[in-house]
């Protein structure tokens, strides 16, 4: 019984092992190339694929975010700040949002 369960986890132990042309083509987002796919052109810029908001979320309200193509960014109309989308990536770490409105006050008096 020894013998049976370290041969099966020798080849486990070897290192790891390509995946499997199934398993690649659920990891990769629609839209993006696998490694072997990339030949030695220039790379081209990677776009934001605006599929991926359905599982997105503010990670500080977890309210939904829209996607702002004009200024590649994701919003959260509610808390007023924007996270930036670097080589199709969101980088949804709170330090990196920018502010996109003024306060309350502020607003209220251009208003007026």
């Amino acid at each position: 019984m020894l013998i049976t369960a370290c041969c099966r986890l020798t080849p486990a132990l070897r290192g790891p092992r390509a995946p499997s042309v199934v398993a690649g083509r659920y990891l990769l987002a629609p839209g993006v190339r696998s490694f072997a796919d990339r030949s030695d052109k220039a790379e081209e810029p990677r776009t934001f694929h605006p599929a991926l908001l359905q599982f997105l979320v503010c990670p500080l309200s977890k309210k939904p975010l829209r996607y702002e193509a004009s200024t590649n960014e994701l919003i959260n109309e509610e808390l007023g700040i924007a996270y930036p989308i670097i080589d199709g990536i969101p980088n949804m770490i709170p330090q990196a949002a920018r502010t996109i409105r003024q306060n309350k006050k502020q607003e209220e008096a251009e208003q007026h």
